[in-house]
């Protein structure tokens, strides 16, 4: 089964993205900012990561800038979540290292498509 890392300070969202990941045959773990998440890849690197941009504690960006660096044998996947639609922005993410990236709110639909980019789905 396929492993999944949703990381996003909202309760709601995370909860939102478990259920929708579980209907997809993931396996999903949940943490609320960058630096639960991070600890969480190098215990247990997943396939892929559903990120979000604004946390505390560490934000997307600054977890991403430490994924890359992080000694992890496979990268995992990484979907950017978020409610900034500005190109600077998605570009930003895409150059930070995400791979992919999906607008909140996000549906069904809309989150499997994303994770077929990826060779996730």
């Amino acid at each position: 089964m396929k492993t999944c890392l949703v990381v996003d300070d909202s309760k709601v969202i995370r909860k939102v993205a478990r259920h929708i990941l579980e209907t997809l045959d993931f396996t999903v773990s949940e943490a609320c900012d960058g630096r639960e998440a991070l600890d969480a890849c190098l215990a247990s690197p997943p396939d892929v990561i559903l990120l979000d941009w604004n946390m505390p504690v560490m934000s997307g960006m600054d977890f991403l800038r430490a994924l890359r660096e992080a000694p992890i044998p496979t990268r995992p996947k990484v979907v950017f979540c978020t409610t900034e639609n500005g190109m600077a922005y998605i570009r930003a993410a895409i150059e930070a290292g995400a791979d992919e990236y999906v607008m909140k709110p996000f549906d069904r639909d809309t989150l499997e498509s994303k994770l077929q980019i990826v060779g996730m789905a």
